[in-house]
Parts: structure tokens; C-alpha cells; sequence
């Protein structure tokens, strides 16, 4: 976890952000998505022959990677499914997209970063093990003052009334021009255990986002 390999700009309409060239990215379509995905591990396991005993594994998470994506509006997601001589590949993902910032409730959040930090609730854990969330605001370099949740949270899964636990880091960075608009990056794992190498790799994903003119 503690390599950062060589870095892939990824470009869509009005960002880009850099990412870790082995990490998977692909349409997050419906009507796409699956024979996107399974093309895509076919040819991650002719380059790389001791993932094909991984290959349900790594096709499941990213389905439900692509499903997740699709269902919160993303414009980018990027997957990260790498083994480190285990037997379960480690996986995460990053997402960005552009929406209304809103509070648990729904309310409609002020885009000012300070005023987003006071809106959002922190978790504190009664015991060991329980659920918890930091707020508070961060610098990015050529952006400026952004919001940012993170912690190891129970997320609700779209569509479903179920929710997972995971490592979760969110960074509401306020849209230029464009009242109400954030641009929100968004990291997040299950594996709990990894959850302080996974800060540092969303964090380090983060800081190269940037606005670019159409």
C-alpha cells in the first residue's frame, strides 16, 4: 500500500485528477458496464496469469464498483484491485462527481467549506470497533479550501436498505461560477484493516484534482 506507482492524468468535463496507472477504470453504464468490466479482466489476466484464480472475485467488485458509480451520478470512478501476495485481492475505489452538496436530511448545504464543516455531523465511538467520522476542512494546492469527512462509516448501499462498513474519505471541493455545485471526490474500501494506508492513498489522489476551462 505504501507504493504509489507511476500516475495516469484522467481528464472529463471541467476536472482532472491523477491516479496510480495499475488502478482499473471503465464505463459505468448499465447498458455497458458488464462486457466493459469482463473484457477488461480478460486482459488483466493474460498480462498478469497469477490473477485468474482472482478473476470472480475482482469481476464482482467491479460490478458493484460500476453499480455504485452509476447510481450516485459519478463522472469518474477508478478501481484499485491488487493481491500483495494475498489470497483476496485489496480493493478501493475513487469517484468524482459534481453535485448540490446536501446534509444527511437532504437540506441543500451552503458550497463554503467552513460552513459545510459545521453542517456535517462527526462520529465519535462509544466503544472500540464502532463506527466513526472526522470533519474538518483541508488545503488542496491550485484549488484552495475544500471540506472533507473521513472515517470508518456505515454506508448505505444505492437502492438497497442495507449498508456496508468502510473506509470512507470525502472531499467537497466548491465548483467555480456555478452556485449550490461541489465537486465531490469520494474513497472508499472495505478493508478496514488498511484504513490508515487507505487515507493517505485518497489523500494523495486528491490533492493533484484540479478544474480545467471547457
Amino acid at each position: 500500500m505504501s507504493r504509489w506507482m507511476e500516475a495516469l492524468t484522467i481528464e472529463r468535463g471541467g476536472f482532472r485528477i491523477r491516479v496510480p496507472e495499475s488502478w482499473w477504470e471503465f464505463d459505468v453504464r448499465p447498458e455497458s458496464r458488464d462486457d466493459g468490466i469482463r473484457q477488461m479482466v480478460n486482459d488483466r489476466v493474460r498480462r498478469n496469469p497469477e490473477l485468474a484464480e482472482q478473476r470472480g472475485v475482482l469481476e464482482a467488485f467491479l460490478r458493484k464498483a460500476a453499480k455504485d458509480a452509476w447510481a450516485s451520478g459519478a463522472l469518474y470512478c477508478g478501481c484499485m484491485a491488487e493481491s500483495f501476495g494475498g489470497d483476496v485481492p485489496v480493493t478501493g475505489s475513487i469517484t468524482v462527481s459534481l453535485i448540490g452538496a446536501r446534509t444527511e436530511s437532504g437540506e441543500l448545504l451552503p458550497t463554503d467549506p467552513a460552513l459545510i464543516v459545521g453542517q456535517i455531523k462527526q462520529i465519535r465511538p462509544k466503544k472500540e470497533g464502532d463506527a466513526w467520522r472526522k470533519v474538518s476542512t483541508v488545503e488542496i494546492e491550485g484549488v484552495g479550501t475544500a471540506a472533507r469527512t473521513q472515517g470508518v462509516e456505515d454506508v448505505q448501499i444505492p437502492g438497497d436498505d442495507r449498508t456496508i462498513r468502510a473506509v470512507l474519505m470525502q472531499t467537497f471541493i466548491p465548483v467555480p461560477g456555478q452556485e449550490g455545485k461541489v465537486a465531490l471526490v469520494a474513497g472508499s474500501s472495505q478493508v478496514l484493516d488498511l484504513a490508515d494506508s487507505f487515507f493517505d492513498v485518497f489523500d494523495a489522489i486528491t490533492s493533484t484534482f484540479r478544474f480545467v476551462g471547457e
